[in-house]
C-alpha cells in the first residue's frame, strides 16, 4: 500500500489567523471565545489549556473578560450587546466571512438576499443577521424550486459550500426573479482544497478525511471523496482501523480547514505503520502459502478438504455467533471467522439481523490463518463479487430493483444490494425529505443511476421511478383540468408563502393571498398538512406543469354586499385587530377591515392610539367614508361622541320649566294719565 497526500489540506488562512489571535489573547489573562473558536475539538481543548474559556452568549462574559469572536462570525447585534456591556472584542472572523457579511448588509436594502448553505451553521446565521429580515437560507435544490417570485434576488454562498451545488441552485433561482445578482462568496482556499481532494479521490482505492465531525468544510470534503471512492472521515489517528486498508493499494489523505498539522501527521504515521504491517503480513502469507500449502497439499486432499487461498470464494454453514464475530464451518481443519464489520456493506447494529445459526452463506477468504489459527472470512466481499454481474445488468437495463434501507447517513440512505448502495436524500422522493430516519427498515423501489465496479460505487434513485409515474399522471390530469374547475385535493406541505395541494398526481400551489379575504399571517391559520380541501383552479401553466389554486374564490366576497351594510352614516360594531401610529384597524366581519384615524378616536386630542383603544377591544363607530373601488372604509368614534353630547345638551334644554312672559306694567302696575307733581312723587 502507498499513501498519497492531497496537495491542499489542513489549516486555511482564516482558521490560522483565528488561532493566533486566540493564543495571543489567552496569554494576557481573562479571555473567552463566543462558541468554539473552530470546529475541531482537539484544538478547542488545546486552547482551553492555554486559558481560553468557551461561552455561548455575551451574558456569560465575566467583568473585564476579553471576548474572541470565532472564525464563523456573528450577527451585528452581538457587537452592539458587547459594546453596551463594556466588553472588549477581539474579532477573529474569517476575512472571507466578513466579505460575505458586508455583501449581505449592502444588498438587503434593495433586493431579497438568499444564502446557500447550512441553516444551522453559525456562519450562515451570522450572515443572515447582517442581511436583516429581508433574507433567508436554503440548503437544497428542492427548497430553491419551492421559492416564490421575487423582483430582485442577491444570492451568496456559505464560504465552505461546494461550487457545483451553489451554481446548480443559482440556475434554479433564475426562474424565480426578474434580476439575479450572484455573489460567489465561496472561500478560494475551500475551492482549492475541494478540487485537490476530488482529484486525489479519483486516483486511489481509499480516502481518509481528517477533521472535526461538526466542521462543515470537513463534511463536504467527505461527501466529495465518497462520491469518487470508499471514504472514511475521522477526527484523530485513534479512530483508524487496520481492516479498512486490507484491499487498498493506494490510499489518499486529506484534511479539513480546521485540522492542525500535528493531527494530520499522527494519522499519516499510523497509516504508515499499517502499511508496513500489511507488507510484512503479505510476505509471511506468501511464504506460508508456498511452504505450508505444498507440505499439506496431499494431506488436505486425502481428507477431502478444500484448498484455501486469499480471495477464494467458499460456502459454509453458520455454527456460532458471538457479540462481534460469526464462526462458519467451511469443511476445513478449523472453522472460519467473520469479523462483524465484514458481514455487510452497510451498518447493522445486531448480527442476528443478518445471519442465524444454520444459515448457508458464501464467504471470501481474506487470510488463510490468523494468530489463533482461524481463516479470516468476509461475507461482505463475497456478496460484492456475486453482485457485480447483476448490478452491471441493472445499470445498463435501468430495471427496477427493491432494497431495504439499513441506515440513514448525512445526505442520504444506505441499502445493501450485495455491495453498499447510496440513495442521496434528493433521490428518495419527488419532493423535499426532512426526516431520513423514518425510512430505516423500509423497502424502496430503486433504479441504478451510477455504478463503478472498480471504485465500488453504487448510487441509486427512487425519485426517477416516482417522477416517471407522476409525470404520466400529470399529463393525464393536465389534459382534463381547466381553469375555473372546482376540485378536491390533499394538503401535502406548507411554506411561508402558501400550501401545496395534491390533486391526485400533480401538486398545485394555494398561495397565501388566495386562502381568505381576510389577512392571513401563515397558511397554518387556514389549512394543515393532510387536510382535504376543495379549491378552484385559477391558472394552469402546461409548459412548466404548474397549477395555481384558490380557496377564497369559492366563498362570497364580503365586499360585494358592503355598500349596503356599511352605508355612509351607519353605526357599526367591530373589533380592533391592529394598531398603527396613524390609527386603529377594526374588523367589521371576516374579510372587511375599516380604519379609525387617530383624529377620529375621541372628542379630544389623542397623542397615542393605545391611550384610547387596545387590540381585541370591541368598539362602536360611525361610517364617515366608504370607497368601494379601493375597498376602504373610514370610521369615527369622535362623531358619535359629539352627537351624543349635542343630544344630551338638547335634552337638558327641553327639561327646563317654562317661564311665563311678564310685562313691566304687570310688575309695577298701571301709571295714571293725570299730571302728577314731581315733588309729590
Amino acid at each position: 500500500m502507498t499513501i498519497q497526500r492531497a496537495a491542499k489540506a489542513g489549516f486555511c488562512f482564516g482558521v490560522k489567523r483565528a488561532i493566533e489571535l486566540a493564543e495571543k489573547a489567552a496569554g494576557t489573562g481573562l479571555t473567552a471565545s463566543l462558541g468554539p473558536l473552530i470546529h475541531n475539538q482537539q484544538v478547542v481543548d488545546y486552547l482551553a489549556e492555554k486559558g481560553l474559556e468557551v461561552i455561548h452568549s455575551v451574558d456569560e462574559a465575566k467583568m473585564g473578560q476579553q471576548l474572541v469572536i470565532r472564525s464563523h462570525g456573528v450577527p451585528p447585534e452581538t457587537y452592539e450587546e458587547a459594546k453596551e456591556r463594556g466588553i472588549t472584542i477581539i474579532d477573529a472572523t474569517c476575512p472571507y466571512v466578513q466579505k460575505a457579511q458586508r455583501m449581505a448588509a449592502n444588498s438587503s436594502a434593495n433586493s431579497f438576499v438568499i444564502v446557500v448553505g447550512d441553516k444551522s451553521h453559525p456562519e450562515v446565521k451570522g450572515i443572515l443577521g447582517w442581511a436583516g429580515s429581508n433574507a433567508l437560507a436554503i440548503e437544497t435544490l428542492a427548497e430553491a424550486e419551492d421559492l416564490p417570485y421575487y423582483p430582485r434576488i442577491t444570492v451568496l454562498a456559505q464560504t465552505t459550500q461546494q461550487k457545483s451545488h451553489f451554481f446548480t441552485v443559482v440556475e434554479e433561482l433564475k426562474k424565480h426573479t426578474g434580476e439575479l445578482i450572484v455573489q460567489n462568496t465561496i472561500c478560494a482556499a475551500t475551492e482549492e482544497r475541494q478540487a485537490s481532494a476530488r482529484e486525489l479521490a479519483e486516483k486511489v482505492d481509499l480516502m481518509i478525511v481528517v477533521g472535526g465531525l461538526s466542521s462543515s468544510n470537513t463534511r463536504k470534503l467527505g461527501s466529495i471523496c465518497s462520491g469518487k471512492t470508499k471514504t472514511y472521515c475521522i477526527e484523530t489517528a485513534e479512530e483508524l482501523l487496520e481492516i479498512w486498508f486490507t484491499d487498498a493499494k493506494i490510499t489518499g489523505l486529506t484534511a479539513g480547514a480546521s485540522t492542525p498539522d500535528w493531527i494530520i501527521e499522527e494519522v499519516y504515521k499510523k497509516m504508515s505503520e499499517f502499511m508496513e504491517k500489511t507488507q510484512i503480513q503479505e510476505a509471511e502469507e506468501s511464504v506460508v502459502k508456498t511452504v505450508s500449502d505444498e507440505e499439506n497439499m496431499m494431506e488436505n486432499f486425502d481428507k477431502g478438504l478444500p484448498k484455501l487461498y486469499r480471495g477464494a470464494i467458499v460456502k459454509g454453514t453458520v455454527v456460532k455467533i458471538t457479540g462481534d464475530e460469526v464462526f462458519v464451518d467451511i469443511a476445513w481443519k478449523s472453522e472460519g471467522m467473520i469479523p462483524f464489520e465484514e458481514l455487510s456493506a452497510t451498518k447493522v447494529s445486531n448480527i442476528n439481523d443478518l445471519v442465524k445459526i444454520g444459515d448457508t452463506i458464501s464467504v471470501m477468504v481474506m487470510r488463510v490463518e490468523n494468530q489463533e489459527g482461524y481463516p479470516v472470512l468476509s461475507r461482505k466481499r463475497a456478496n460484492e463479487l456475486e453482485a457485480k454481474e447483476q448490478l452491471a445488468h441493472l445499470a445498463e437495463s435501468k430495471e427496477e430493483v427493491q432494497a431495504v434501507v439499513t441506515e440513514a447517513v448525512k445526505g442520504g440512505l444506505l441499502v445493501d444490494l450485495g455491495m453498499r448502495g447510496f440513495v442521496p436524500a434528493s433521490q428518495v422522493e419527488t419532493g423535499f425529505v426532512d426526516n431520513l430516519e423514518k425510512y430505516i427498515g423500509k423497502t424502496l423501489r430503486l433504479r441504478v443511476i451510477e455504478y463503478d465496479e472498480y471504485k465500488k460505487k453504487l448510487v441509486l434513485s427512487q425519485k426517477v421511478i416516482l417522477a416517471e409515474e407522476q409525470e404520466g399522471k400529470k399529463e393525464k390530469l393536465l389534459e382534463t383540468l381547466k381553469e375555473g374547475d372546482i376540485v378536491k385535493g390533499t394538503v401535502r406541505r406548507l411554506a411561508d408563502f402558501g400550501a401545496f395541494v395534491d390533486l391526485g398526481g400533480i401538486d398545485g400551489l394555494l398561495h397565501i393571498s388566495d386562502m381568505a379575504f381576510s389577512r392571513v399571517k401563515h397558511p397554518s391559520e387556514i389549512v394543515n398538512v393532510d387536510d382535504e380541501v376543495e379549491v378552484q383552479i385559477l391558472a394552469i401553466d402546461t409548459q412548466k406543469g404548474r397549477i395555481s389554486l384558490g380557496l377564497k374564490q369559492l366563498k362570497t366576497n364580503p365586499w360585494s354586499a358592503a355598500a349596503e351594510k356599511y352605508a355612509m352614516g351607519s353605526i357599526v360594531h367591530g373589533k380592533v385587530v391592529r394598531i398603527a401610529p396613524f390609527g386603529a384597524f377594526v374588523e367589521l366581519e371576516d374579510g372587511i377591515d375599516a380604519l379609525v384615524h387617530i383624529s377620529q378616536l375621541a372628542d379630544h386630542r389623542v397623542m397615542k392610539v393605545q391611550d384610547v383603544v387596545q387590540v381585541g377591544q370591541e368598539i362602536t363607530a360611525k361610517v364617515i367614508d366608504f370607497k368601494p373601488e379601493d375597498k376602504k372604509i373610514s370610521l369615527s368614534i369622535r362623531e358619535l361622541l359629539t352627537e351624543a353630547s349635542e343630544a344630551s345638551a338638547r335634552q337638558d334644554s327641553e327639561n327646563q320649566p317654562e317661564i311665563p312672559e311678564v310685562t313691566i306694567g304687570e310688575k309695577i302696575g298701571n301709571i295714571p294719565d293725570t299730571d302728577v307733581d314731581v315733588d309729590t312723587l
